[in-house]
């Protein structure tokens, strides 16, 4: 058995968590996995399609078996899709671990993303539905974390330095 991630990053889409992912586990010298990756490997289509073709609850339980299996085969960085936390068996697989979250406002959202890009939740009035999906996941996320990191107006090297920090993790010279 491993001793599990040395982080695993949570947020809403588009919150920097592959792009902080990879620069943390290079500062940790780590290896780096996003679980979804995972997914898109393991079936060999883009989650959109996996949405559109099968439906939200099949992408969610591969969503589910993919964060099982990341949480107990990965000890480097870890970085889960944003509504991985839906699950409740995942809040319970995070317990304990070193669990951050990166959150952003709707108008960093809007800046980073556009809101207008292949996100399958996100298909019609973009803006009202990012909304409202953080108002049924902010409190998912909060609850899940050890710390909480504001990515807006920093670049993701300040995100990652805000992380290591607030875990007190050693970063590489």
């Amino acid at each position: 058995m491993t001793a599990g991630p040395l982080v695993v990053l949570v947020g809403p889409m588009g919150s920097g968590k592959s792009t902080v992912g990879a620069l943390l586990a290079e500062r940790l010298g780590a290896p780096y996995r996003d679980t979804d990756a995972d997914i898109v490997a393991a079936e060999g289509r883009e989650i959109s399609d996996i949405f559109v073709e099968d439906g939200e609850e099949h992408f969610r339980a591969l969503e589910r078996a993919a964060v099982a299996t990341a949480v107990a085969d990965h000890e480097g960085v870890l970085a889960l899709g944003g509504g991985a936390i839906l699950d409740e068996g995942t809040r319970g697989l995070l317990a304990g671990l070193p669990v951050a979250y990166l959150s952003m406002d709707v108008e960093e959202a809007v800046r980073r993303v556009g809101l207008n890009t292949a996100r399958p939740l996100l298909a019609v009035n973009p803006r009202r539905q990012w909304r409202e999906l953080m108002d049924a996941r902010r409190h998912l996320y909060t609850e899940v974390a050890r710390v909480v990191v504001t990515t807006d107006d920093r670049t993701p090297e300040e995100v990652a330095d805000a992380v290591l920090s607030a875990l007190d993790l050693k970063k590489d010279a």
